[in-house]
């Protein structure tokens, strides 16, 4: 059981639902992501998502794009990320998982990738452009490793499609609440509902809401179905509201503080 697994354990006992905090890594600079990380945490944070940038990336919306946009700008790598996860660990247990586009993988060698992300202290990785069907080398190595792979239900996933990528997700299961890419909604999508009680009656891992999330209200409405909740581009709007801030941290921590409370 690794870290992630842990956690969904320890605060079901406690009828905790789980707040997973999105942010890009390197964003706006590698040092601001790791105090922004130990601060979520000291806010209510439960798991942290580090977003890996990339160029050309499939889910992300324009928010998360011009982050990871301005990451790579700075000079951003897989090899600076590890590190930082690794710097991370000496500070705090809370449970890590990278989001990735799957070039970034394939890019080092999945065995590699998998290796070294563990060596750093990272429990896990969320692929949104790799499906199932196409993943079986990763899912082993990373089982090896005793690393997460999430895999993704949507609202348009069929209810025979949702048996085999249940199955081959580990960790949580990421329910997309939207037909599209990552960003901020006004209002959360009335078949959300309905979709994640269907999906939480054919599994008993945990499953998880994001993209589109951003409110207080919004993350406590998801709460009362889903047995976690991700927030990601409202995050890093607050850090980009925030870029020119001497407390940036102390400003972005206080809306994690937030959202993590509603929960």
């Amino acid at each position: 059981m690794n870290r992630i697994e842990k956690k969904f354990r320890e605060l079901k006992k406690i009828k905790k639902k789980v707040f997973i905090a999105f942010v890009t890594a390197g964003y706006p600079t590698l040092q601001a992501t790791e105090s922004l990380v130990l601060a979520f945490e000291k806010n209510g944070a439960d798991i942290i998502e580090l977003g890996i940038p990339f160029s050309d990336p499939l889910a992300d919306g324009p928010i998360i794009q011009a982050s990871s946009h301005h990451a790579l700008q700075k000079g951003v790598t897989v090899k600076k990320i590890f590190a930082l996860v690794a710097r991370i660990r000496k500070k705090s247990q809370i449970p890590m998982a990278l989001m990735t586009s799957y070039n970034s993988i394939f890019h080092l060698g999945e065995e590699r990738f998998v290796k070294e992300a563990r060596r750093a202290g990272v429990d896990g990785i969320i692929v949104p452009d790799l499906p199932p069907e196409e993943g079986e080398g990763l899912i082993k190595a990373a089982k090896r490793n005793r690393l997460a792979v999430v895999f993704f239900l949507s609202p348009t996933t069929t209810k025979n499609r949702m048996k085999s990528i249940m199955k081959a997700s580990s960790g949580f299961i990421y329910y997309i609440s939207l037909t599209g890419v990552t960003g901020v909604l006004r209002a959360v999508p009335s078949d959300v509902v309905r979709n994640v009680k269907m999906a939480k009656r054919m599994t008993q891992k945990p499953v998880c809401v994001g993209f589109g999330i951003s409110t207080p209200a919004q993350v406590k409405s998801i709460g009362k179905i889903a047995d976690g909740v991700i927030v990601g581009s409202a995050i890093v709007k607050e850090i980009q509201k925030n870029l020119k801030k001497r407390d940036l941290v102390r400003r972005v921590s206080r809306f994690v503080f937030r959202l993590a409370k509603s929960l």
